[in-house]
């Protein structure tokens, strides 16, 4: 009996619980094919810039210069076409690390990771700041170790090397990533208000909305679904004019939706990582909401709340 109560609880757990489409899978599992290409590009183009450049005495040319006792001497000079390429490839290293880690955090959006999973969540969410370090720090550390560059060249291509990197981890990192919990929340919220795991959304934005017909939709095609539709349809966030959508569409208001809008707005920006929103009021306020997602949902969170 107890196992039979278990699995009841972790089924209803599980249809609370926001998972994304087959469609967001499949687009995830692209972009990250495309990020780590364009990373793998990046590093290449390192590689490249070591052993074709820096690495290469072959390309040296002689400069000839007089010493302190007044003696011609000849030393290795690194020319001014290398220099000018090696500037040009630390650019556009950075260039495709920077656009493979912008698809990497998209894909992340379509197919988050769980923040039950802590490690997974991190590599997952900020791996786009370290490529950076691999694609950038070697050929760094290189430049400023090479003898036959001179004191201006190795600053300038240094100096490049460093703020190139720098802006390529700050554009990697994530610094509000999305997460199952957080989609959770939002699902959670849309069933509670509506009854049912149906929102809208057109082609413009990032939100979705919970009623079709409100004035952001207006002149566009409406699309409507479930909140995981909507996250395929990269629409990541639910809308937080909950209030006005509900009125326009006729929809009963509970009395604390501040209160709710509040909670998704922290669960939104990162601020609080309660997945449990706060249940609607409906007291005295008609035309609640009914359904069989509701049902569910209620059941779902009685069991969270008895088993804690």
């Amino acid at each position: 009996m107890t196992s039979s109560g278990q699995g009841s609880t972790e089924s209803s757990a599980n249809d609370s619980t926001w998972k994304a489409s087959a469609e967001s899978k499949s687009q995830a599992k692209k972009l990250r094919l495309y990020a780590v290409g364009l990373w793998a590009l990046g590093i290449a183009i390192e590689i490249g810039a070591i052993f074709g450049l820096l690495l290469n005495k072959s390309i040296l040319t002689e400069k000839a210069s007089v010493n302190a006792k007044g003696e011609l001497i000849t030393d290795n000079a690194f020319p001014t076409w290398a220099f000018a390429l090696l500037i040009a490839l630390l650019v556009l290293d950075g260039i495709a690390v920077v656009v493979g880690s912008m698809l990497w955090k998209k894909a992340n959006k379509l197919d988050p990771a769980s923040e039950k999973e802590p490690f997974r969540f991190f590599i997952q969410n900020q791996l786009g700041a370290f490529i950076p370090i691999i694609a950038f720090l070697p050929i760094i550390v290189l430049i400023f170790l090479n003898k036959d560059m001179g004191k201006t060249q190795k600053g300038v291509a240094g100096a490049v090397g460093i703020v190139v990197a720098l802006v390529a981890v700050v554009m990697g990192i994530d610094f509000n990533p999305a997460s199952v919990e957080k989609y959770t929340a939002e699902k959670q919220a849309v069933i509670q208000l509506l009854g049912e795991d149906k929102v809208y959304w057109a082609g413009g934005g990032e939100v979705y909305h919970v009623c079709g017909t409100v004035s952001d939709l207006s002149d566009s095609t409406v699309e409507s679904g479930t909140t995981a539709d909507a996250v395929a349809a990269n629409k990541p966030r639910l809308t937080l004019k909950l209030g006005s959508e509900l009125r326009k569409c006729g929809r009963a208001v509970p009395n604390n939706l501040d209160a709710i809008v509040a909670a998704i707005r922290d669960v939104q920006q990162g601020k609080a990582t309660e997945q449990v929103l706060p249940s609607p009021d409906w007291t005295g306020v008609e035309n609640a909401p009914t359904g069989g997602d509701l049902d569910s949902l209620k059941d779902a969170l009685d069991e969270v709340k008895d088993a804690a």
